[in-house]
């Protein structure tokens, strides 16, 4: 009896998920922003437009069901009050570590499909279209707050962000994606500071130079 039970609820809980990544709202709102990461990418070719933004649109649907359900599964560990504290966070641990093993699976495969449609320049656009252009942004602040960095250290700052896109682009929100970032740019802050800069001096020097060049924006 209680096997039945199980496989009833399970059922019922597949056949939710599987309600709320096909209802078309979902789906109309996961088909727009791939849209838009696609219009940027200017490729002049409509069937080609089409053929990308299905597989951007694909991704965020996959990756949102493997999250929820994800989410869901952890939500129910943390309720069953029949297993203690410390069990708890180890089933939690193990959902954690076997999601984020299926995430690379389908982050792999997404990189190979646009792979067969666009060059290395263009997926490279895709992946700040979909982390909301925070690396180039990030590279473009660090080189502005720090005129003196070396070759050396530019390449490790550019780097360091690189990895930090990648779990990004697998981010279940914008929170997330945006904490990938805060993770990354906390390695290179220690780096830098091993390398001898004082990031206060050097982030209230890069303030006043961008408050003097408003200043002079101002006057022209």
């Amino acid at each position: 009896m209680k096997k039945l039970t199980v496989l009833f609820l399970l059922f019922a809980f597949c056949k939710l998920s599987a309600q709320q990544y096909a209802d078309p709202e979902y789906i109309k709102v996961t088909n727009e922003r791939a849209a838009k990461i696609v219009d940027k990418l200017a490729l002049g070719n409509k069937e080609k437009e089409a053929v990308v933004a299905n597989v951007i649109a694909q991704q965020f649907r996959d990756l949102s069901k493997i999250q929820g359900e994800r989410d869901a599964e952890i939500k129910k560990v943390k309720e069953d009050a029949t297993l203690p504290k410390e069990k708890q966070n180890e089933k939690i641990d193990k959902l954690k570590a076997d999601v984020d093993k299926t995430i690379d699976k389908l982050h792999a495969n997404y990189l190979k499909k646009l792979g067969k449609h666009l060059n290395e320049a263009k997926i490279t656009e895709v992946k700040d279209g979909m982390t909301y252009g925070v690396l180039p942004v990030t590279v473009t602040a660090y080189n502005d707050m720090i005129p003196t960095l070396t070759k050396e250290e530019k390449e490790y700052i550019y780097n360091t962000l690189v990895e930090a896109r990648e779990h990004a682009m697998d981010g279940g929100s914008a929170d997330e994606k945006h904490a990938w970032f805060g993770k990354y740019k906390g390695r290179i802050n220690n780096y830098l500071s091993k390398r001898g800069y004082d990031l206060t001096k050097e982030r209230e020097g890069w303030n006043k130079r961008i408050a003097e060049r408003k200043k002079a924006e101002a006057t022209k």
